[in-house]
Order: C-alpha cells, then structure tokens, then sequence
C-alpha cells in the first residue's frame, strides 16, 4: 500500500481514537485519563503531517508536529472575543482548544513521541 494512503487511514484511526477517548475515560487510569485525549489529538497531528508529507523524515514531521501544537496551545493565552466565539463551536473547541495549561504541553510531547515510535515500528516491518 502507498505510504500516503496508509497514513490517511491511520490519520483517520487515531481521530476516531481521539474521539471515543472522551467517552470511555474510564477504561484508562484515573491519573492519566484526563490527559489521553490531548495525547491522542497531538498524535493525530503528527499522522496528519506524514499524510500530507510522506517523505519528510521522521525529524521533521516530529519538528512540525511539536510546533503546530505547541503554537495551538500558545494561542490559547490569547483570549479575544472573535477566537473564543469560535472555541465555543464544536470543531473550533477541539482543534483551538479552550485555555492553556503546561500539561497539555506535555501531552502532545507524549502523543507525538507514540506517533513516532509507531511509524518507526510500522517502517520496521515494512508495512508501508
């Protein structure tokens, strides 16, 4: 299968992931279950990137996925009324989220390392 296309439907598992993470919080522990969504979301961005991207290296989908959600979060501290009318839409609450925490920080660095880790593994067995 092209690399671009098994980049889509794991872009599109991992969204689905993101998403269903609300609902069942409850399987993951109490400590970390709060945090899993950002993990998942910051790993969607780093399959997103390496669907729009195939052939990058894995650094610099890793770079550009650290720094666009790093950058969505930053934006967070800016609280005007135009951007917050549009956090308050469904879509615009879960791709600019709402306020900014360092722990969202570490999550998406967490979230992008998994993604990593996985292609590398996903390269390894020459799945793509």
């Amino acid at each position: 299968m092209k690399k671009r296309a098994v980049y889509f439907i794991i872009t599109l598992v991992v969204m689905v992931m993101g998403l269903l993470s609300r609902k069942f919080m409850f399987i993951f522990p109490k400590d970390i279950a709060p945090y899993v969504g950002d993990m998942i979301w910051a790993m969607m961005v780093y399959f997103g990137f390496r669907f729009l991207l195939p052939n990058f290296s894995l650094l610099k989908s890793f770079s550009m996925a650290i720094i666009f959600s790093f950058a969505i979060e930053i934006s967070q501290l800016y609280q005007a009324d135009w951007i917050n009318a549009i956090r308050r839409t469904t879509l615009g609450g879960l791709v600019l989220g709402y306020g900014f925490l360092w722990e969202d920080i570490l999550s998406y660095s967490i979230g992008i390392v998994f993604g990593v880790v996985i292609d590398k593994y996903l390269r390894l067995k020459n799945i793509q």
